[in-house]
């Protein structure tokens, strides 16, 4: 479904003008569509019948998303240990989370093991040898899948490429059959086989094929061993339209992933979470001011600190009032900035625009996945609120913050004379 779209002449989230959350809300905010979620994840349920579908929360990992997601049967898959008592606090069940990342920290081990999770995926053999013995000294035995580095090129972007041999994630897949070899023979561990993920929106059908019979040459070696594979964690990283992408369809991908590895006997899982979330999403800015002195710049209230996508990615985010233009309204190239003291601050570039003003609406869209959860303060910028909303209704489900709540993070030492109520406690 299409989550924001034009009805009367009026910018909505799927029943709800965006004019009416802009004016009980306030901006900056980000607006979610929970009908788009559920009608993405349930694209991923049909399209991987048998197959275990965990949500990535690194994409956005709002409470209430998580809750919408886990009450429609999603697992979760995290990379710290916050987001894993996120997923449990949102009542996904701990067999049905899966704890990826290249760095747990013992602590996060420990928990993950405590709180009875479903599978680890292991990314080096040092982190293979730490939870061999945290798991031997609670007692306890944890299912574990290798995560490999097929060396494939996902042809994304540099900082979300994820499986070339240059890249900080998984074992080099040349040397997994002999560190699965030890990890079954080390106390705590259940080695139930292999793990995958290449990169972050990836619009082409190829490297997946490439990862994915790299996963089925290596099950069958390591099975001709006679050690046993039972899983097979195919990762995320589907791309989403922020442009003129073409990404290809969840069937054209479940197809690619039966294909290469469908005949092999084992459980398959995988991790999407900018195509859950992505496009059902869009941070709600207001115009400060148009300044035009031979360029034009739109100054909106939203700024990289709340999306930093543009800034980090030099990323495209397609920008829409909230007010549809007449038709054959004139349009005007301007750049789309936030006032934050930095020249990288720009949303958009060279856009062409119709005419704002002081106070008109600008929806962002695409912003569901990596805009709230990468959000900062910088600036001293209050965090923005966000909104879910259903059908005709809508919730904050994460209040704006206010500036005493921003102050009130610090602390002042006596020796700097603080308050009684800023100064450090035991």
């Amino acid at each position: 479904m299409n989550a924001f779209a034009y009805k009367n002449g009026a910018l909505h989230c799927e029943d709800v003008a965006l004019a009416r959350i802009a004016a009980e809300v306030g901006t900056p905010v980000f607006v979610y569509s929970s009908g788009a979620i559920l009608a993405r994840f349930r694209a991923y349920a049909a399209a991987f019948p048998d197959a275990h579908v965990c949500y990535a929360l690194k994409a956005n990992s709002n409470l209430a998303i998580l809750r919408l997601l886990a009450r429609e049967g999603a697992g979760a898959d995290v990379v710290s240990g916050g987001e894993l008592e996120l997923a449990l606090a949102a009542g996904v069940p701990s067999d049905k989370i899966v704890f990826s990342g290249v760095g747990k920290s013992r602590a996060e081990i420990r928990r993950a093991i405590e709180a009875g999770i479903g599978q680890i995926n292991v990314e080096s053999e040092a982190e293979l040898g730490m939870l061999s013995e945290t798991a031997a000294g609670l007692g306890k035995r944890v299912a574990v899948a290798l995560r490999v580095n097929p060396d494939v090129d996902p042809k994304t972007h540099a900082k979300i490429t994820t499986g070339k041999k240059e890249n900080k994630f998984g074992v080099a897949i040349d040397a997994a059959p002999g560190l699965y070899a030890r990890g079954s023979n080390l106390p705590g561990l259940r080695m139930v086989g292999f793990a995958v993920h290449i990169g972050s929106q990836l619009v082409d059908l190829a490297p997946y094929r490439s990862a994915f019979a790299a996963l089925g040459r290596l099950t069958r070696d390591v099975r001709a061993q006679g050690l046993t594979v039972e899983r097979l964690d195919l990762g995320g990283g589907l791309g989403i339209v922020y442009r003129d992408e073409a990404p290809p369809s969840i069937e054209a991908y479940a197809e690619a992933a039966r294909r290469e590895v469908g005949n092999l006997g084992c459980h398959l899982s995988l991790e999407p979470g900018r195509s859950l979330v992505g496009n059902a999403g869009a941070l709600l800015a207001s115009v400060i001011l148009v300044k035009d002195g031979g360029k034009r710049f739109v100054v909106i209230d939203a700024a990289m600190n709340d999306l930093i996508r543009p800034t980090l990615y030099e990323a495209y985010h397609e920008i829409l009032p909230i007010e549809e233009p007449a038709p054959g309204a004139p349009r005007k190239a301007a750049d789309v900035v936030g006032p934050i003291c930095e020249t990288g601050d720009i949303l958009a570039s060279h856009r062409p625009l119709p005419d704002l003003r002081e106070g008109s609406k600008v929806a962002i869209l695409s912003a569901g996945a990596y805009g709230a959860v990468m959000a900062s303060s910088y600036n001293a910028r209050p965090l923005a609120a966000e909104v879910l909303v259903k059908g005709g209704e809508f919730a904050v489900v994460r209040p704006r913050q206010s500036i005493e709540e921003l102050i009130a993070r610090d602390r002042v030492p006596d020796w700097l004379g603080g308050p009684p109520t800023s100064r450090n406690r035991a």
